[in-house]
């Protein structure tokens, strides 16, 4: 093939190129457990089963003057055993990989993934078809057992996911223009006609008036985490395990949804475990939402946003039932579909300013690393729940816990949950573990039975490991 199809990198993955660093390299992983050690052999012939249907991971990324973009290619991924550290680097400038991998560890398959490939719905997706391939090669006669009918390509496949390379939701639903794909290549074609519109009168004047309006973080002085530095930049990653029908009794009680019930308990951890916070006592989290949920899409490509919510302790009721209620009155108002869909229009019009399209990509890499530095400095914590996930059969009744992670510059909780077990995997580039101690410990006080796992990062742990 001497002409390689390529797409300019969507809207919402741009951001991790310019954020990324030696200690966050924007990787999360997948991982699911199934009942019995992996079959390396069985995983491979899996991996090509389902690589053939997703053709948005043959991507490979290349700069540009101006931008990034994806580019097919030929390479082939291979499963590998566990030898590095979780969220190890996928991305390297100059390096033409992909830019994802998938690893076995005893009963463990995983899927890592770099951030401006896909989010988490993406990656679970493409999880779930890997294992359920998996399994039905694992488990199902040989002669009996027929590969899945290959849908990526099909005019007519509503409730499946769209694997090609050039679907971008925040395009679809919020450019201004129509483009037509009526030629071009099978992936080109995917990409379908905008939804909304957008009117372009004083479009440009009405963002550079507009630009002093970007939502900063409140005048408070924000509560940061401090800590000793793992070694080499690994992620310190500790999974705790419960029921997750019994949390949820806990989320309803108090009125809130199990994310906003998560969160405030993740506060008051932070709280109890730093001695009371000092002077800075704004707590801030950043939750990103799922924008499928708003504007149906089936593209595997990143399509969500982030929203903010804070407390400030010492200014009202500080009891955890009212932490819940003041997070979760904050968050509802920000993701109503009118409250996204304003915001993600603004953001776009900005990025399509003209005097910003023609930045060069390095000092764009620059301008984007500044703003991101900036808007961390008004966050805490991360927090990420991508919910109950089911797996089709075999996979469905095989697997136990799915397990959800990602390498983090600040403390970070991600959460979801299978066959009745709730997952909560924190994340930090600190050794430190305080906070997640009080985290289980106001869990169990409720009568939660919570199970902790922990993955060795510093040299005497790593030695422990090996003795």
């Amino acid at each position: 093939m001497t002409h390689r199809d390529w797409v300019r990198l969507d809207n919402a993955s741009n951001i991790f190129l310019a954020a990324r660093s030696a200690a966050d390299p924007k990787v999360f992983r997948l991982s699911a457990e199934t009942d019995h050690d992996v079959d390396p052999q069985l995983l491979q012939e899996a991996l090509d089963e389902t690589y053939d249907r997703y053709r948005l991971y043959h991507a490979v990324l290349q700069s540009g003057l101006f931008w990034y973009y994806l580019q097919d290619s030929d390479l082939r991924p291979l499963v590998t055993p566990e030898e590095q550290h979780t969220c190890a680097p996928i991305y390297q400038a100059g390096r033409r990989n992909l830019l994802f991998r998938v690893i076995h560890h005893r009963r463990r398959i995983s899927l890592e993934v770099f951030h401006a490939l896909t989010d988490g719905t993406g990656a679970a997706w493409f999880l779930s078809d890997l294992v359920n391939a998996y399994s039905r090669r694992r488990f199902s006669d040989s002669d009996k057992m027929l590969p899945l009918e290959d849908t990526s390509e099909a005019d007519e496949a509503p409730l499946e996911p769209e694997h090609a390379l050039s679907i971008d939701s925040f395009a679809h639903y919020f450019h201004r223009r129509h483009r037509s794909h009526a030629s071009g290549s099978a992936f080109s074609r995917a990409a379908g006609p905008a939804a909304f519109t957008v009117d372009d009168s004083a479009q440009s004047s009405a963002a550079h008036r507009n630009i002093s309006r970007l939502r900063r973080p409140a005048e408070k002085k924000v509560h940061h985490v401090r800590g000793i530095r793992t070694p080499d930049n690994r992620t310190r990653v500790v999974e705790l395990t419960m029921p997750a029908n019994a949390v949820l009794g806990l989320a309803r009680a108090a009125d809130v949804s199990m994310t906003m019930y998560l969160t405030a308990l993740f506060f008051e951890s932070i709280r109890i475990s730093s001695g009371g916070l000092g002077k800075a006592r704004t707590l801030a989290a950043s939750v990103p939402v799922n924008l499928r949920q708003f504007f149906p899409s089936t593209s595997a490509r990143n399509f969500f946003t982030t929203v903010r919510v804070e407390h400030t302790y010492g200014q009202g009721e500080d009891d955890l039932g009212s932490i819940c209620k003041q997070l979760e009155s904050q968050f509802l108002p920000q993701v109503t579909q009118e409250a996204l869909e304003k915001k993600l229009r603004w953001f776009i019009r900005v990025e399509r300013m003209p005097g910003l399209r023609i930045v060069p990509r390095p000092l764009k890499d620059v301008i984007l690393g500044l703003a991101n530095r900036h808007s961390n400095r008004g966050l805490s914590v991360a927090v990420s729940n991508l919910g109950r996930l089911s797996l089709p059969e075999p996979a469905e009744s095989h697997v136990g816990r799915v397990l959800f992670h990602v390498s983090a510059v600040r403390p970070q909780f991600c959460a979801t949950s299978h066959a009745g077990l709730l997952t909560v995997s924190f994340t930090s580039p600190f050794v430190e573990t305080d906070h997640i101690r009080e985290f289980a410990r106001m869990l169990t006080s409720e009568g939660i039975d919570v199970t902790v796992a922990a993955e060795r990062v510093t040299e005497d742990e790593i030695a422990e490991g090996l003795s």
